[in-house]
């Protein structure tokens, strides 16, 4: 128990010494063709939302996320916040297709703020469903 204390300690002092908003600003440099709104949203809600409503899981458990499932809990998230405007709001940060997400994502990783595992490829977010018909 006291180990497991002392581990979440040093990670609270390593998340506070991160600036997440510089990194965020880093990943967006790295794809401009998208808003800084679709990174925070991501990042801040999109990820978590996917676990717990899209997904189903319990608040306790982790996992990690294919591009499939990332893009399929971003369009449910997007539909229950945007309703009929989710595609426009989407439109206006530049995603217009689902490889779009996958272009955040990857730029996500590159600065540290999400991870991938080497099974893992951009590809996975081409074609997932076709926005204009989805939401």
């Amino acid at each position: 128990m006291e180990e497991q204390t002392a581990r979440e300690e040093v990670l609270q002092q390593l998340a506070d010494t991160i600036d997440v908003g510089e990194l965020l600003l880093t990943a967006r440099r790295r794809a401009p063709a998208y808003r800084l709104e679709a990174f925070h949203w991501v990042l801040t809600e999109g990820i978590e939302f996917t676990l717990k409503q899209h997904l189903g899981l319990p608040e306790s458990q982790r996992r990690h996320l294919s591009g499939r499932e990332i893009v399929q809990g971003l369009a449910q998230l997007a539909r229950e916040q945007f309703g009929p405007l989710a595609r426009e709001v989407w439109s206006q940060w530049g995603i217009r297709q689902t490889r779009d997400w996958g272009e955040v994502v990857y730029a996500l990783i590159a600065v540290g703020l999400l991870h991938k595992s080497e099974q893992d490829r951009i590809e996975d977010f081409d074609n997932v469903f076709d926005i204009n018909q989805t939401l």
